[in-house]
């Protein structure tokens, strides 16, 4: 038997199609972050974000398969709005080196305050890193385009010596592993007790030696 629909499953059905899909994940997406960051990701049901929103679980259903999928959905739109801040670091003003150095302590700065400043978000974090890795992969990979574009800037103005970006890039990508892998950051703050103003001072200094470095 179809459960009976609710007012909120009724006025879904008035609107377009395509406007009403892209209108109600996004309103099931930012309930159910909204109920994680409260209750917490592993006490937080289907049925919970429905009740919130005032619709059946069978209408969340309909457009995620599980709560899993929730929480995928909402860590690629955390990690995108990170990309964005980067992408206009990387593409801005500035000398290279000012712009390297703004680009490795703002992935930090937001990965710390988005992912674990807020501990009943961590449950969250570590589901979205095990069921879905892929969407921290492409985070990455999208991290180390960045630094490539920055260090290519660098090497045409002459501020940096001439090599092979992408080399280079990776190189950095290693040299800042500690402080840009969502997992690594993840063991410094909550399991090995680093403070946050440990991790900056770690970040700086190795700044300034991937600075040098790539000056030499």
């Amino acid at each position: 038997m179809n459960p009976t629909p609710t007012p909120a499953d009724i006025t879904a059905e008035a609107a377009p199609p395509s406007a009403r899909a892209e209108a109600t994940r996004a309103r099931i997406e930012e309930t159910a972050e909204r109920l994680f960051r409260t209750m917490g990701y592993q006490k937080t049901a289907v049925a919970d974000i429905a009740r919130e929103l005032g619709m059946s679980p069978a209408n969340v259903y309909r457009f995620f398969a599980s709560k899993s999928a929730i929480n995928e959905a909402i860590a690629q739109r955390l990690l995108g709005a990170i990309s964005t801040e980067l992408s206009a670091i990387a593409r801005g003003p500035g000398a290279a080196s000012a712009r390297l150095r703004l680009l490795m302590s703002t992935v930090f700065e937001r990965q710390s305050t988005v992912f674990f400043a807020e501990r009943r978000m961590h449950d969250m974090v570590a589901a979205a890193m095990e069921e879905h890795w892929g969407v921290c992969e492409r985070y990455i990979d999208f991290i180390e385009a960045t630094i490539r574009q920055v260090i290519e800037d660098g090497m045409n103005s002459g501020e940096f010596a001439r090599t092979d970006p992408a080399l280079a890039a990776e190189n950095v990508m290693h040299a800042f592993i500690k402080w840009t892998h969502p997992v690594l950051v993840e063991s410094c703050i909550l399991r090995k007790g680093e403070t946050v103003e440990m991790l900056r001072a770690q970040i700086a200094a190795m700044t300034d030696f991937v600075l040098g470095a790539l000056r030499a």
